[in-house]
């Protein structure tokens, strides 16, 4: 039913719907096809500028919990589950809280307003394939995925031995390993600025605030592959498949999920409508897994004042002194 109808119904019959059900009536409306997306820059590139958010992707797991199967998308049973999951999520972090009798059950959950993990994806998985959404096998003496994190609230707690036993993230140096989890949406700030010019497209992530420089088509003295330099966001260059931004990295320093320096990483940035994206990314390293494997997820406009602002982390990384500084206080205290 329309929303009028389905706002007159409920005034009719005094019901009072969840947001759940407020939203698959709503996903339920025919709408006509949208049309292909056409638009292109002064020069002639598909147009991709403007702001973007993967905010709707969060909650979804990497690897497909077994239940699912080969079944890429929630039921709506299944779906309706997970918005009210949200919705209970976000009443229980607005609860009072009796700190003087210790009873904080999340001290790190930051209240929903200063959140942006709403999610309103049907995905069982970002894993799209294999297609039972889960990585594939590792050839036999790969290493594992390295533990990025050692110690600290997102791990076993303080005390820590060393700045290096904190994580990327923690030390406000790179988002997750850098590129492509860059792309993932985390608590907060899932969002990006496309800029383009000829020649080139730029891709600014709030999160932690890099910024991406491809150049489309680069001669090959200038290829940014050939170089040696490794970096968090690795070198990128980009060509055109028909409307689609397809993007070729390496030179990476983390080797994203225990990979090896021989990963092939290769994006597709599609824009489907005026307010809608198709982001995949696919792995190669036979010296890690015994096939390639691709992440999808769909991002979705913002207002193109809706701003993608300084991530200043801790400023002056005082904060990681101070956490070092507990540790050295929690070494000092006998243990029971």
């Amino acid at each position: 039913m329309g929303v009028e109808r389905l706002q007159g119904e409920m005034m009719r019959t005094g019901t009072i719907l969840t947001v759940a059900a407020v939203v698959l009536a709503l996903t339920a409306i025919p709408r006509a096809a949208a049309a292909p997306w056409s638009a292109r820059t002064p020069w002639g590139d598909p147009d991709y500028q403007g702001e973007w958010t993967s905010e709707g992707e969060y909650g979804v797991p990497f690897e497909r919990p077994a239940q699912y199967g080969a079944r890429a998308f929630l039921t709506d049973e299944e779906y309706a589950k997970r918005l009210n999951d949200v919705r209970l999520r976000n009443e229980k972090d607005l609860e009072r809280v009796d700190v003087l009798a210790g009873k904080v059950d999340s001290p790190n959950a930051p209240i929903p307003h200063w959140r942006e993990y709403d999610t309103t994806s049907r995905r069982t998985s970002l894993i799209i394939d294999p297609p039972n959404g889960r990585f594939p096998p590792r050839v036999p003496g790969a290493k594992p995925w390295p533990v990025r994190q050692k110690c600290g609230t997102l791990a076993v707690g303080e005390p820590c031995d060393t700045y290096e036993d904190y994580g990327l993230g923690v030390r406000c140096i790179a988002h997750g390993e850098g590129v492509p989890d860059a792309m993932f949406p985390a608590v907060y700030n899932a969002n990006l600025r496309f800029v383009q010019s000829p020649g080139f497209v730029a891709i600014s992530y709030e999160l932690i605030h890099d910024t991406r420089v491809i150049p489309i088509d680069p001669p090959a003295v200038r290829d940014p592959l050939r170089s040696s330099i490794r970096s968090y966001m690795g070198a990128s260059r980009g060509h055109w498949d028909e409307t689609t931004l397809v993007v070729e990295t390496a030179n990476l320093k983390m080797t994203p999920r225990g990979s090896t320096r021989s990963l092939t990483l290769v994006e597709r940035f599609t824009r489907t409508g005026k307010d809608s994206m198709a982001y995949q990314a696919t792995f190669t390293d036979p010296a890690t897994w015994t096939a390639p494997w691709t992440v999808a997820l769909d991002l979705r406009a913002r207002p193109d004042d809706a701003g993608v602002y300084e991530y200043a982390c801790h400023e002056g990384n005082y904060g990681l002194r101070h956490m070092l500084e507990v540790s050295r206080l929690l070494d000092s205290v006998p243990r029971k």
